[in-house]
């Protein structure tokens, strides 16, 4: 993996973006995106809670592709909660595994749990350095 400075939303586009994602669905059947990426996800792009609110209820809190270029890459199970680092790894290798099965070559990822989750990047990083090769662009800030 590789870390860079940028803002996530300008390689829309031009890779895939992963959002930090919990497993919250509101009885309207919609995935709860509280705040950070999540939250300008779901501005940008209209009907994405829903989609990930159906994947929720399908499969679980799991690494999901939603369309328009977006992956949802869990961090925590409620948005109430302080993000589980077993659960950041168990995305991490999901979404290595989504890549290879879709042949993606660049996939950009905020810093999972770190910012508004707040965990430590120096918890993070060696976690997704397991699984995540130089396809994958960290956005540092």
């Amino acid at each position: 993996m590789k870390e860079i400075e940028g803002n996530l939303w300008d390689y829309h586009g031009r890779a895939i973006i992963a959002i930090t994602t919990n497993g919250l669905v509101t009885r309207k059947g919609e995935a709860v995106f509280g705040h950070g990426c999540a939250r300008q996800a779901r501005e940008r792009f209209p009907g994405l809670a829903r989609r990930l609110g159906a994947s929720l209820a399908q499969q679980g809190n799991h690494v999901t592709s939603l369309g328009d270029g977006i992956v949802s890459f869990p961090v925590e199970h409620t948005p109430y909660e302080t993000p589980d680092q077993r659960l950041i790894e168990r995305s991490a290798r999901e979404l290595a595994s989504l890549a290879d099965s879709m042949g993606w070559d660049t996939i950009v990822v905020p810093r999972p749990g770190c910012g508004g989750g707040g965990l430590e990047w120096k918890e993070v990083r060696p976690i997704l350095e397991r699984y995540l090769d130089d396809r994958f662009l960290i956005i540092t800030r």
